[in-house]
């Protein structure tokens, strides 16, 4: 029988999946979170009686600032013998700094970013990208079971928190690029089954395509991954990039209009809205060119 060792802080779209997944194993003994996930199991009123009823600490928050101030208060309560996963996305600079302010404890740490939006995270189809020693590791790789069989070995937390960074400029970047062909095609007059029916045949086919092609088809903004997160991630890559990257840039600053206009919590497909508002508003200034 499993044992209830596991607590989750962050009881957000994701977060809250992951703790449901844990208590059906029967591996959640506290959940935590500043402003959701009320009727959860094991749900405390503060993060340091959670990190003192656990030996895993997985943690699912926002950005270095949240993942931060948790830490200031469950600190006083880790020591050996309890595991910290880290899974929100950071930079690399704070996940060797948070590690380092971890393991001074006793504890141990894993940086254990992610990819796979909700539905991925509904059917125990979550991968991790695990940084830290091997037996660290293992040990997290064991816990995070629940939630899904495949990981990938990183030898630090730096490392890993890059990883998870290079994979969402591709994503966002392929995003982009298909939603800018959606307009072209339409453009032209061409159906949008047709379209999709090429772009499988096509090099340029992805899984994100498959992800997104029935939301793309029918404008749905519904949130697997909110344009505030993905901005968020955007500028922490353009922050760790070693120089200029010219398509993130672009994008980054394209999800920062869509979030200002108070549209963070819809789906980051949001830029292709915002390209069918560029081309509606715009006609007039191109007619001459037709």
């Amino acid at each position: 029988m499993a044992t209830a060792d596991t607590a989750v802080f962050g009881l957000g779209l994701i977060g809250s999946i992951w703790a449901r997944r844990y208590a059906q194993a029967g591996r959640l003994v506290a959940s935590w979170s500043r402003r959701s996930g009320a009727g959860l199991p094991g749900r405390c009123e503060d993060p340091e009686e959670a990190a003192r009823a656990a030996r895993v600490l997985h943690l699912c928050l926002y950005d270095p600032v949240s993942v931060d101030a948790v830490l200031e208060q469950i600190l006083p309560s880790l020591g050996s013998g309890q595991l910290l996963v880290q899974s929100t996305t950071i930079d690399p600079e704070h996940a060797e700094s948070f590690a380092a302010r971890v393991r001074e404890t006793g504890a141990s740490y894993v940086e254990a970013p992610f990819t796979g939006s909700s539905p991925a995270a509904e059917a125990g189809k979550t991968v991790f990208y695990l940084g830290g020693p091997p037996g660290d590791r293992e040990v997290a790789r064991e816990a995070l079971a629940p939630l899904g069989e495949r990981t990938f070995p990183f030898a630090s937390p730096r490392e890993a928190a890059a990883i998870k960074l290079a994979m969402n400029v591709q994503i966002a970047g392929i995003v982009e690029a298909h939603a800018e062909g959606l307009v072209l095609a339409r453009s032209a007059g061409i159906a949008d089954e047709d379209f999709f029916a090429v772009l499988r045949e096509n090099a340029a086919w992805s899984g994100v395509a498959a992800l997104k092609e029935e939301k793309m088809r029918s404008g749905d903004l519904s949130p697997q991954f909110s344009a505030a997160n993905m901005h968020k991630d955007l500028r922490l890559a353009l922050g760790a990039a070693p120089g200029d990257l010219p398509n993130l840039r672009t994008v980054c600053d394209r999800l920062a209009e869509w979030v200002r206009r108070g549209g963070g919590e819809d789906d980051f497909l949001a830029v292709l809205r915002l390209l069918e508002e560029g081309i509606s508003e715009g006609p007039a200034s191109r007619s001459g060119n037709r």
